[in-house]
């Protein structure tokens, strides 16, 4: 890293400083970021080497402003009280007790917001996982406590009074859609398509995630989780220890804290499989082409997917179920979209023949995790990962950035948005960059470089994904496997490529306390096949906990 550097900014800021107020409106000192930047300057990760913590351009104070009364009428009484029955809980058993009259949604809701408040203004246990809040959330919550009046739970769908958080490259109107980057600080649109579903099936968004800035395209030698709207997200199982992964990081961190009940990432490579194995959650990439991008801001069109952010597979199953449904504004989704839906049940393994990768088979937990595998019957294969070349990845993915990103800015920018093209992003922030891009803006010099034709692009896309496919399909066929089985999110990008689905489950903590997930990969739309096998392993091992200092 830039030390010199690293060095100067610490100067710069040590005058940036947020007088934050905690739960009960106890004022707090001011807080100097000097200290704890000292101690990730010496961190052994490079990575975590980071130049600024909270984000300069948006006072945290600013998210729950709009919630002061309600929340101080809450109280913290009410919310120890309902903790027991909150925190770790799954959607079903959420849905259960506001069935029983033990809370309602609007107390549900505003739990999360007290929560996030109190948790976000201390200078001990931020997590800078949050870019925006809803503020209509807790009034959107009222409505649907009355609506239950009407509709009996049998009618109601399970993601119904349920709050979730959005990664802010998906659109929701009410609330700047802004990928971590100022120049779309102003973007205030409609709902995406997937945040529309979720609205019928009366789901309550109730804010915007922090991400790695403009998912994680966008700078070298960057830490994952650092945007400028929203500040470096901090992990909940060590926020000085361990890195969030990313990009879909606050969607990680948010919810390994108890923030939602669930929350939506995105994916080109990556980027739901890392952090969610980071923060010890599951994560669901689906096939793209299974959920819409509609009114989602775009790295990839070939690439790209949303996808699910959860404490549970059950809760996986749900969410995916209720953002699913066909999109004929998106061109990557197969009619088939239109009826796919999941279901939660811990299917036999009797017969499954799984593929274990050689390279991780010293791996304690990876061990462990086959061990309980075969002994549910599972047949597992011992194979090598293949040697695949994805050296033009980063080409691919730069040239489709710079198309789909005008595309993206043209059809569903709002009109205050003063960029149309990537061109335009480099010259908005090289006007000030220390602020809008303190760790540079590599990638996107790069892409202003690049000079593909679109026949050009589509054949270096072709090239790497056929290419991928070949090989994996290759590999399924030979050991004549179900899944393959990896590790966190290290086989992603060649998942990727190939476009196969893959979950990741909770596997473990080492020594130090850093999690470790178990990734399933399965061919297009397999999707159910990874729920089967996933929901059996999770009922097996049973291996997620809530982070020591969040209890």
């Amino acid at each position: 890293m830039r030390t010199a550097k690293l060095i100067c900014l610490f100067g710069l800021i040590a005058a940036f400083a947020v007088k934050s107020i905690a739960a009960e409106g106890i004022i707090r000192e001011a807080y100097n970021q000097n200290a704890d930047l000292a101690i990730l300057a010496a961190h052994e990760n490079e990575r975590m080497h980071y130049i600024l913590l909270n984000s300069r351009v948006r006072p945290k104070s600013n998210l729950w402003a709009e919630f002061a009364g309600a929340l101080d009428a809450f109280g913290e009484v009410r919310y120890q009280a309902l903790k027991p029955l909150i925190l770790e809980r799954d959607i079903s058993e959420l849905q259960a007790s506001v069935l029983a009259g033990e809370f309602s949604y609007e107390d549900l809701t505003t739990f999360y917001l007290y929560r996030i408040r109190k948790l976000e203004s201390d200078n001990s246990t931020y997590l800078n996982a949050i870019i925006a809040l809803n503020p209509e959330a807790i009034e959107q919550a009222q409505a649907l406590d009355r609506s239950r009046q009407i509709y009996p739970a049998q009618d109601r769908d399970p993601i119904h009074g349920m709050p979730i958080l959005l990664k802010d490259n998906i659109n929701a109107e009410g609330m700047a859609t802004t990928a971590g980057a100022v120049a779309l600080a102003e973007n205030f649109t409609g709902d995406a398509f997937i945040t529309e579903r979720l609205r019928e099936k009366g789901a309550i968004i109730l804010g915007k995630a922090n991400l790695s800035e403009w998912a994680y395209f966008f700078c070298d030698d960057c830490p994952s989780g650092y945007s400028a709207m929203g500040g470096q997200t901090l992990n909940p199982y060590g926020r000085f220890e361990f890195n969030t992964g990313g990009s879909s990081a606050g969607s990680g961190a948010g919810i390994a804290a108890n923030y939602a009940a669930a929350a939506v990432g995105s994916e080109t490579s990556g980027s739901i499989l890392s952090p969610s194995s980071a923060n010890s959650l599951v994560g669901l990439k689906p096939t793209t082409g299974s959920l819409s991008r509609s009114g989602v801001i775009p790295i990839s069109a070939s690439l790209d997917t949303v996808g699910p952010m959860t404490r549970s597979v059950a809760d996986a199953v749900i969410l995916f179920n209720a953002m699913a449904g066909y999109d004929q504004a998106d061109t990557a989704m197969p009619l088939l979209s239109q009826d796919h839906s999941l279901v939660h049940w811990e299917g036999s393994l009797a017969e499954k023949r799984l593929g274990a990768l050689d390279i991780f088979l010293d791996d304690r937990f990876y061990s462990d995790a086959l061990r309980l595998l075969g002994e549910e019957e599972a047949a597992i294969v011992e194979v090598v990962m293949p040697e695949y070349s994805s050296e033009d990845f980063g080409k691919l993915l730069g040239a489709e950035m710079k198309r789909d990103l005008g595309q993206y800015l043209e059809s569903y920018a709002a009109e205050q948005v003063r960029i149309d093209s990537v061109s335009a992003l480099q010259a908005f922030n090289e006007a000030d960059l220390e602020l809008r891009a303190p760790y540079g803006q590599a990638e996107v010099d790069r892409m202003v470089d690049l000079n593909f034709t679109a026949d050009e692009t589509e054949t270096l896309r072709a090239d790497l994904q056929d290419g991928a496919k070949a090989v994996m399909e290759a590999l399924f066929e030979s050991g004549r496997l179900d899944l393959l089985l990896s590790v966190n999110n290290q086989s992603a990008n060649f998942a990727a490529l190939a476009n196969y689905p893959a979950l990741t489950i909770p596997m473990g903590y080492e020594d130090d306390g850093r999690p470790v997930g178990l990734t399933l990969i399965a061919p297009p739309f397999s999707e159910q096949l990874l729920i089967d096998v996933g929901a059996r392993f999770e009922a097996l091992s049973r291996m997620r906990r809530l982070p020591s200092d969040y209890q």
